[in-house]
């Protein structure tokens, strides 16, 4: 009797120190790339953020013939998931070059949002630098990357605005 008492003591002390819950923030910065498809570069703890850009990748993918080159594309992203690991909000931009979607975001931490909008366009760029366009950047692109983000937002729930 006394055994078992013990084990379900100590059953209890673990489910209550090593439950389930949220995913832990990372730390470090998160790349995914998928080859040919997308590349995904998330500043620490926006790991959160992984589906809803996949979610856009997917939406953009579906397109046959679909133009090389875009433009960078710039929004700010208030999402209740990421939201719960202490970050109102993120910035994200979204460009496509030589047929392969390029994805960075970064959180929103101290300073203003200026700055760190500043931030991301140097980041982007930095990254982009080594990437020339082979061919002419589509309007058309734009549109259809725009309109893929704020359609995957929408589904999501997540608020979203095109800086």
């Amino acid at each position: 009797m006394i055994e078992l008492t013990l084990v379900t003591m100590v059953l209890l002390i673990v489910v209550f120190v090593i439950k389930p819950g949220r995913t832990p923030p990372l730390q470090n910065p998160l790349i995914i790339d998928r080859t040919g498809k997308y590349h995904i570069t998330l500043a620490p703890q926006l790991n959160l953020a992984q589906p809803f850009i996949e979610d856009i990748a997917k939406q953009l993918n579906k397109i046959d013939n679909m133009p090389l080159n875009s433009s960078t594309h710039y929004f700010e992203v208030r999402d209740s998931d990421v939201k719960a690991h202490g970050k109102n909000y993120y910035f994200l931009a979204v460009t496509q070059r030589n047929g392969k979607l390029y994805f960075q975001a970064i959180s929103s931490h101290a300073g203003f949002p200026q700055d760190r909008l500043n931030e991301l366009k140097e980041f982007a760029n930095a990254v982009l630098i080594n990437l020339p366009a082979n061919g002419e950047y589509s309007e058309e692109l734009n549109q259809l990357i725009i309109s893929a983000t704020l359609d995957a937002a929408q589904t999501r729930g997540i608020n979203i605005s095109t800086l």
